[in-house]
């Protein structure tokens, strides 16, 4: 049931003697105190009257039928034909087949969005969807039994905890899980994994298991069993795989997050990451010497992956290139690779590897201005250095150099490239569905390209829906790809930057050349069908 519909809802089930205008003061009183939980909801909680009168006539007044739902009105195996997530995203159940056809119930059947997405789906499994409307809190009930079912299953695997833990591991690498995340809750141990940046959760635990599973990851992952404190480790027991381990005590115990890193990943091309332009733009932006090119972007979004891309372009055997790390998440033949610990910096690693004689120098991160002092030396000394810095954007990079203590003239002497970027997830190849651009969404799209000076027809271009299939877990997408912006740093730029200029001056500058941000490559792979507007606006927030 809709929120804009709450007040004809309540007059017309006045008018049609279900319920009093008491009871809808009653339920008003209510939502104001639950402001999440729609009108007719509250008039369910509240008990007003008969539940299966008020969701008929609910269904009446809104156009759809209404079905009071329960275990005994399922009569097929939910999972079978929706995942778990994305039946929580669009709060739907399907209940029935007959005849070609699914019948599936929808808290809310004015949202059209998580109609057309759920109808597509099952259109895609060759059924023609029902809809019907029943009540929020009955939908999160049979989700809820749903994951019960999963915890089951997840027993069956093994009756001991050494077997459910190798299980919830092997799960995680199976469904491509970058992190599995092993929560103590109030009653309950959720386990969650995060697949193409989203976290899902997979099950959720008896409590009582909990101090047997702690102990177990402890000790496979080399902690101290007695410490109630925070601890990293390692397991190395699941062949190709580096698994970091990190323990963390919350309120209800110890929550461990479990980081996958394949020991001899392949690295990716930088083109296949997303990385626009030809690889003539490309080379003149990272093959430089006395020099740095710096890569910009929040945790989580993909700079090593690009660093290592890049490392990877550059690597022959005629060229001495060293690694500084923490840690070293991929072994790349014929580099150095250094291992930052608790008796190292990254500054004092960086001091002995310009002794090194290299060529090239990855530091992974500038943290401090102790490091990019020595970086920015690196660079002006005849070596070409790459590192990241935590940033919003490719320009930001120039003040956060001034912040940590950098000088004009040190940036501008020696910063050649700034790199900034994001990642979202690629729509599923096997289950996305062809459909015409909204209007809005035609708007949205011209009116972005066109503040950059960008033109483009939308007339014959399509976009696409993600639906969700077994290949994807359900998801609708599957891989990310990186949304990139490029600041080269050219003459003209560099007399701003040794003038002082602000942010907003060097912005200006930047886009009466080749510089465009990066919601414009975000859009550019939008109109590509390779991710979706919503996907972009999660991590860029301009809708």
């Amino acid at each position: 049931m809709d929120l804009k519909k709450r007040q004809p809802i309540g007059v017309e089930l006045v008018k049609r003697g279900i319920i009093d205008e008491e009871d809808i003061e009653r339920a008003l009183d209510y939502q104001r105190q639950h402001p999440e939980i729609k009108i007719g909801d509250c008039l369910y909680e509240l008990d007003v009257c008969d539940p299966y009168t008020l969701i008929t006539a609910i269904g009446e007044i809104l156009g759809e039928r209404g079905i009071l739902l329960s275990k005994n009105s399922i009569r097929i195996d939910i999972e079978e034909y929706i995942s778990l997530d994305i039946a929580k995203k669009n709060k739907a159940v399907p209940f029935e087949i007959e005849n070609g056809k699914i019948k599936v119930c929808f808290a809310n059947t004015v949202n059209r969005r998580s109609i057309e997405t759920i109808r597509l789906l099952f259109l895609n499994k060759g059924l023609i969807m029902e809809t019907y409307i029943t009540f929020e809190k009955d939908i999160t009930k049979i989700l809820k039994s749903l994951e019960g079912k999963a915890n089951a299953d997840i027993h069956k695997s093994g009756v001991t905890v050494i077997n459910l833990v190798d299980s919830i591991i092997k799960t995680g690498i199976e469904k491509r899980a970058s992190d599995i995340h092993i929560e103590p809750m109030a009653n309950s141990i959720r386990v969650r994994y995060r697949i193409d940046g989203e976290l899902f959760t997979e099950v959720n635990l008896d409590k009582e298991k909990q101090q047997q599973i702690i102990g177990r990851l402890k000790a496979i992952s080399n902690m101290h069993q007695e410490k109630q404190e925070s601890q990293d480790g390692r397991i190395l027991l699941y062949g190709n795989y580096n698994i970091r381990v990190s323990s963390q005590p919350n309120v209800y115990g110890e929550k461990f997050v479990l980081r996958l890193l394949k020991k001899n990943a392949k690295i990716k091309n930088i083109f296949d990451l997303g990385y626009y332009g030809e690889e003539k733009q490309f080379v003149k932006s990272i093959n430089k010497r006395n020099s740095i090119t710096i890569i910009a972007a929040p945790t989580g979004e993909g700079k090593t992956t690009s660093l290592y891309s890049i490392i990877d372009y550059l690597n022959k055997p005629e060229i001495n290139i060293t690694t500084i790390e923490d840690p070293v998440e991929i072994r790349i033949p014929g580099l150095n690779q250094i291992e930052i610990d608790n008796r190292t910096s990254f500054a004092s690693a960086l001091r002995t590897v310009l002794r090194q004689d290299p060529d090239i120098i990855l530091v992974g991160e500038i943290r401090d201005k102790e490091t990019a002092e020595i970086a920015i030396q690196a660079g002006q000394t005849g070596h070409y250095v790459l590192s990241t810095i935590h940033t919003i954007d490719s320009i930001e990079v120039i003040n956060r150099l001034r912040k940590i203590g950098i000088s004009d003239y040190d940036i501008a002497s020696t910063l050649a490239t700034s790199i900034s970027q994001r990642l979202v997830r690629r729509i599923c190849p096997k289950c996305k569905r062809e459909r015409e651009f909204t209007k809005k969404e035609k708007e949205i799209i011209i009116n972005i390209l066109e503040k950059y000076g960008e033109k483009i027809d939308l007339e014959d271009v399509k976009t696409y829906d993600s639906l969700g299939c077994d290949y994807c877990n359900g998801s609708g997408f599957y891989d990310r790809i990186g949304i990139f912006e490029i600041l080269n740093v050219t003459d003209e730029l560099r007399e701003l930057i040794v003038a002082g200029a602000s942010n907003m001056e060097i912005r200006k500058k930047a886009l009466k050349e080749q510089y465009r941000p990066l919601i414009v490559d975000g859009i550019r792979k939008v109109l590509k069908g390779e991710t979706t507007l919503e996907e972009l606006n999660k991590k860029l927030l301009f809708i």
